[in-house]
């Protein structure tokens, strides 16, 4: 049976488990990398885990970039093949192949020349900046391998290849996680090591992913008469990536205002402790994305296809095991709190100051799976404004004026508080967007179904 055949009759518990499960472990394998990272890099030195905090906004705008033409090319593809549109979906993956490196050179070159400047913009300090300096400018030099590799992942994972997408963090994860220790500690590279590891395990996770769509037996294939690029499929890659890619250009925002809050009010320590609480809160939401990115092609084409009955099982059954992956995350940040600190680094002052951050800034963690994977709902049905407002609602409208304005209030406790609020906010504006949501799927279905018996 056919990927498209699968997506259209199978039952969707399966389908689920069958595309998502894939993505999970791939996301668990890249989530134990980050913490693993952290850890090594955590040994150097409490200033190095704080140079890698200032580092993050940096790499979250190259995975911005990856999202905005990856994943909304994704979808676009996912509806196109659910419309038995296959010779569109071939000329969105030729286009989304060019625009990656176009966009992804553009960002080295950029980033090379200013990143001093960002990086004190960032929140660097005299004693930090050398080791942000160190390690962002190695993975401004693999971003090509970053953009493709990542991007072009979620097309294999829209065209029904969650195994393949699966593989392709895999490899990549474990090549960073072999490399590390050998890097970082065998031939002595300290931070630039570690950078070294993360842009060799992307090209790996590169070579693996073209060779894929260059082969001749596939649904999708790269070929040069699509890569010529069109203004209406660039518009049309754009106008769904833009939510993720706000998403994530939000969270470099978000980390930059934290990480200058932080540094105003806790000094460089208590961005090193962020950067920890960060890595720990990685694990859990990982597995949220791997649910998104498995549920994606599922309420996609049965969207397309209008079976919304289909569509409205997937999110539920998406839904609540996001939920519990929340759930499990919020008892381990709660109650086993500095032992989870402890693999980081084993600092007095990082580990208490981590400490209270975590059961803080964590508090609302029950509530994001919700609200992450109802986002991604409005994303994977071609309404990009809804979902990015959404997200935006979590990452930037609440979260960046709580950053701001509780820290005069309460100093570090503010700065902390932030996180739960905006997560609470956001959890309650996405429950009334996706009320109104299923009540026009419903009326949607009764209305195929009128049609039906019509033709009957």
């Amino acid at each position: 049976m056919s990927n498209n055949e699968l997506l259209r009759t199978e039952s969707i518990g399966k389908l689920l488990i069958r595309f998502s499960v894939p993505a999970i472990v791939g996301m668990l394998v890249m989530a134990l990398y980050n913490v693993v990272d952290r850890m090594y890099i955590g040994r150097i030195g409490a200033i190095a885990m704080t140079g890698i905090g200032i580092s993050l906004p940096f790499m979250t705008l190259l995975m911005a970039f990856s999202m905005l033409v990856g994943i909304g090319a994704g979808a676009r593809i996912s509806i196109r093949l659910g419309q038995g549109r296959q010779d569109d979906a071939n000329r969105i993956l030729g286009n989304a192949f060019v625009l990656l490196i176009i966009i992804m050179l553009i960002i080295t070159v950029i980033g090379l020349v200013f990143k001093t400047q960002l990086l004190y913009l960032f929140g660097a300090s005299e004693a930090t900046i050398d080791f942000a300096d160190q390690y962002i400018r190695i993975i401004l030099i693999g971003a090509l391998f970053q953009g493709l590799g990542f991007g072009m992942n979620n097309i294999i994972r829209a065209e029904g290849n969650p195994k393949i997408a699966m593989f392709t963090m895999l490899i990549g994860a474990i090549t960073n996680i072999v490399l590390d220790p050998i890097l970082i500690f065998g031939f002595g590279m300290g931070i630039s090591g570690a950078a070294l590891a993360t842009i060799t395990s992307q090209l790996v996770s590169m070579v693996w992913v073209l060779h894929h769509f260059f082969k001749t037996d596939k649904i999708l294939r790269l070929k040069r008469e699509n890569m010529k690029l069109d203004f209406e499929v660039v518009i049309s890659i754009f106008s769904i990536g833009m939510s993720p890619f706000f998403m994530q250009v939000a969270a470099s925002i978000v980390t930059m205002v934290s990480n200058n809050v932080l540094r105003q009010y806790g000094g460089d320590i208590a961005i090193s402790a962020m950067t920890v609480v960060n890595a720990v809160a990685i694990f859990f939401l990982m597995p949220i994305f791997g649910i998104n990115q498995g549920s994606q092609p599922i309420i996609g084409y049965n969207y397309g296809a209008k079976a919304y009955d289909r569509v409205k099982r997937a999110l539920t059954m998406a839904i609540l095991a996001a939920t519990a992956i929340t759930l499990f995350g919020f008892v381990m940040t709660q109650f086993f709190t500095q032992t989870m600190i402890h693999m980081f680094n084993n600092e007095t002052e990082l580990v208490e100051v981590a400490s209270f951050g975590m059961k803080r800034f964590l508090l609302m963690m029950p509530l994001i799976g919700f609200q992450i994977v109802s986002a991604n709902y409005f994303q994977a049905v071609g309404k990009a404004p809804r979902s990015m407002f959404l997200s935006l609602l979590r990452q930037v409208i609440v979260l960046i004026p709580m950053l701001v304005i509780l820290p005069h209030f309460f100093g570090l406790a503010g700065v902390w508080s932030a996180g739960p609020t905006a997560d609470f906010t956001a959890s309650v504006v996405t429950a009334i967007f996706l009320v109104y949501e299923m009540r026009h799927l419903d009326t949607s279905h009764k209305a195929q179904q009128s049609l039906s018996d019509v033709s009957e």
